[in-house]
């Protein structure tokens, strides 16, 4: 149970920019009597567009979060019909859904940190396509959910391929998350999917993107003979590995690697880049515009 004391309403805006909007939004907080314990602001003069993300002490407001959304979406109603907005609780719980295939470290990893407390989030469920996994999630007191999916060699593929994805659908939109975490979920999310979840799904790539998109970037690394390889966390689109990136981070290798030297170190990447990236949209922190993203750290 959060204290009282410590639960937040976060306010996140973005839209057109013009003169006035700081004022407007502090205007409106003051007479709420919101107590501003943090806010941070962003301009980008070349498309003209303003983003916000404003946090108050749930406690110095008069009204639930519900009265408190009523009211701003007048306020953000003066910004035009471009404005996107949003008023979260840090007392509800955010719920996401991991789907992995079959590489343990980026979910041994989340499921220690919300073990330990360190990600503010409700893991509904783990949906895998191998069960492999299965023993570690269930371990963790987490729902496992197997979805074979076919090999490549298996009759009318793209029909029992569809068919799986349909059933990780279904799975997944009974818990309603606020995010899908791609956690080295080694199959491509059909173009229906990425519309559905969008915004909501966030995978791990094991390159910088973006360089090395696609299969096996740590082979295109070791054959290119880069010095610095990374991860990247973003969120999924239609076009592979070029969705809104999140977060990223390098570590140095050299002309002595091996590819499986280069996989090594790479996990500990992918583990760090994924468990910010998460951390940052769990806790409204990122802000979508285009292609690009606003992360308020």
């Amino acid at each position: 149970m959060q204290p009282a004391a410590d639960r937040r309403y976060v306010l996140t805006l973005s839209c057109p920019d013009r003169t006035g909007i700081v004022a407007r939004i502090s205007g409106f907080l003051a007479d709420a009597g919101a107590w501003i314990v943090e806010a941070a602001y962003h301009a980008e003069p070349e498309e003209n567009w303003f983003f916000t993300r404003q946090v108050v002490r749930a406690d110095s407001v008069p009204f639930d979060a519900d009265e408190l959304r009523a009211r701003f979406a007048e306020v953000a109603a003066e910004f035009g019909p471009e404005t996107s907005w949003q008023v979260t609780d840090t007392a509800v719980l955010k719920r996401a859904v991991l789907l992995v295939t079959k590489e343990p470290h980026c979910l041994h990893d989340l499921l220690g940190r919300v073990a330990a407390g360190e990600l503010p989030v409700q893991l509904e469920a783990v949906i895998g396509n191998h069960e492999g996994l299965a023993d570690i999630v269930r371990a963790h007191g987490v729902e496992f959910h197997h979805v074979p999916f076919p090999g490549p060699d298996a009759p009318d593929r793209a029909a029992a391929k569809a068919a799986a994805f349909d059933e990780v659908r279904k799975l997944v939109d009974v818990h309603d998350p606020d995010a899908i975490v791609l956690a080295r979920f080694m199959q491509i999310l059909p173009p229906e999917l990425c519309t559905a979840w969008a915004g909501r799904a966030i995978n791990i790539h094991h390159s910088f993107l973006p360089s090395f998109a696609g299969a096996r970037p740590y082979h295109q690394a070791h054959a290119r003979g880069v010095k610095l390889i990374g991860a990247s966390c973003h969120y999924v689109t239609a076009d592979l590995d070029a969705g809104p990136i999140i977060e990223q981070d390098v570590i140095r290798v050299d002309h002595g690697d091996t590819v499986a030297d280069m996989v090594r170190r790479g996990r500990d990447i992918e583990r760090l880049v994924l468990s910010r990236g998460l951390r940052w949209h769990l806790e409204d922190r990122v802000l979508v515009q285009g292609n690009k993203t606003v992360v308020f750290h």
